[in-house]
């Protein structure tokens, strides 16, 4: 997706279709963007410091059925603490658009009110295709009010790595000290109005029986927003969610919040990939960037700050099993790397040490040649989780976008996403290539290599 020129509010230059009212169906452990019961924005940057036009991420929760539906939103740290949650009430073919700004510095959290809580129809109305109906659990909950002064402090020392008083004096997240709040989100169709997170007891169960459901009815979007007006965006991850399948159902299999549930995969979730191919462009006016989001596999609470690779948390930083970069003439560059988190004291190579972060080509992954590919084996033991997930200890499933940049004057080495670059010409992004599943993991490289 290329520049959208922003006014007061964003306008979308793609549509999509609904033949009818049944969401499209797809193949259990090929992550498609298809109607999801999960959604993942896989990374957010907020500069809280930037005033009412500064740098923002906005996301959209969709609802592709005529069904009206409950949606439950995380906001995690960049070390995957989860740090707020609240509900979203969409009527059937609603669209609800999240400016993490408005949220992370307004404390204004998205005002929605199934029927019983918005009688005049008003805070939530309904189109004529749509259905709308009444929540009970959600009386009290709904619509939202905004956040009191001292949790929108946590959320902002939460998220920019200092120590909150909410949790008892512990951090969350990575101090970089440039006052950007970092982190990922979450969204899961749920039965009703819940306050609990994705670890809690209750919150799945096997067969979509808990809070959370299996209906994959969401899809969605989301933009990186810079203060000139312009955005580069992509889809959210569409996660989707199956009782019957065995990939998703069966005690001991990898699925997406399996570190949540005890791999019991109770959440009947697909599991993302774990090898990637993706192109860098470094030379002349060109940069990219990669945003990569991992799963640690253990079950993060809040920890002594500050956050210190090999001690806090266990698991951090995270390793890899192989990198490989290539030049255009395939020429092979195979960097030291180790199967194992948290990596050895000294280690050379430690590109993607967090669950979710942005990642300089070029700087934070040095590279020789200007232009080629990169092939990522994100797979890694994490001592902290042990033998986990049982079906294969070594798999570990990520996500990877690139974002590309290009600009006049030679201007190279500079971040996309922060600070934005005042000569940015063109920017896109996209998912990179996902070479497996999660499902069936990969532990071998170009070279036949096995780690």
């Amino acid at each position: 997706m290329g520049f959208v020129r922003l006014g007061r509010k964003v306008i979308l230059a793609c549509g999509i279709g609904l033949a009818a009212v049944s969401p499209a169906a797809a193949v259990i452990g090929t992550i498609d963007e298809v109607p999801a019961a999960t959604l993942l924005l896989p990374y957010f940057e907020v500069d809280l410091g930037g005033g009412a036009n500064g740098f923002t991420t906005m996301f959209s929760v969709n609802n592709a059925a005529s069904t009206a539906v409950l949606a439950h939103v995380v906001i995690w740290s960049d070390l995957s603490v989860p740090v707020l949650d609240f509900n979203l009430y969409l009527t059937g073919y609603d669209v609800q658009t999240i400016n993490l700004r408005d949220l992370l510095v307004g404390g204004k959290l998205p005002r929605t009110a199934s029927a019983g809580q918005d009688p005049t129809d008003t805070v939530s109305p309904h189109g004529a295709f749509s259905q709308d109906i009444d929540f009970a659990s959600c009386a009290g909950q709904l619509p939202s009010t905004d956040l009191p002064p001292n949790f929108l402090d946590h959320l902002q020392r939460s998220l920019t790595g200092q120590a909150s008083p909410i949790l008892g004096g512990l951090c969350a997240g990575r101090a970089a000290g440039d006052n950007i709040a970092r982190g990922y989100v979450t969204v899961d169709t749920v039965k009703s109005c819940t306050l609990r997170f994705p670890g809690d007891v209750g919150y799945f169960a096997p067969g979509g029986t808990g809070d959370a459901t299996n209906q994959n009815v969401l899809w969605g979007d989301y933009f990186y927003v810079y203060p000139a007006g312009d955005a580069i965006g992509e889809t959210l991850v569409h996660i989707e969610a199956s009782g019957l399948d065995r990939e998703t159902s069966v005690a001991g299999q990898y699925t997406f919040y399996g570190r949540y549930v005890g791999w019991l995969a109770s959440d009947n979730r697909e599991p993302l990939a774990t090898q990637f191919a993706a192109r860098f462009a470094v030379g002349g006016a060109f940069a990219t960037d990669f945003v990569v989001w991992r799963d640690s596999k253990v079950n993060q609470s809040a920890f002594t700050c500050p956050e210190v690779v090999g001690l806090r948390p266990s698991w951090y930083g995270l390793g890899q099993e192989a990198i490989v970069i290539f030049d255009e003439q395939e020429n092979p560059d195979v960097p030291q790397s180790f199967p194992v988190s948290p990596q050895p004291p000294g280690a050379a190579l430690l590109p993607f040490p967090a669950e979710a972060q942005v990642v300089e080509i070029g700087v934070d992954l040095p590279v020789v040649p200007t232009f080629g590919w990169i092939f990522l084996d994100l797979n890694t033991a994490v001592a902290a989780a042990g033998m986990n997930p049982p079906e294969d200890p070594l798999a570990a499933q990520a996500w990877v976008t690139v974002v590309w940049s290009s600009g006049a004057g030679g201007a190279a080495g500079r971040r996309v996403l922060q600070p934005p670059p005042p000569n940015r010409k063109v920017a896109i992004s996209h998912d990179a290539v996902k070479l497996d599943s999660a499902t069936g993991p990969i532990h071998t490289r170009p070279g036949n290599s096995p780690q």
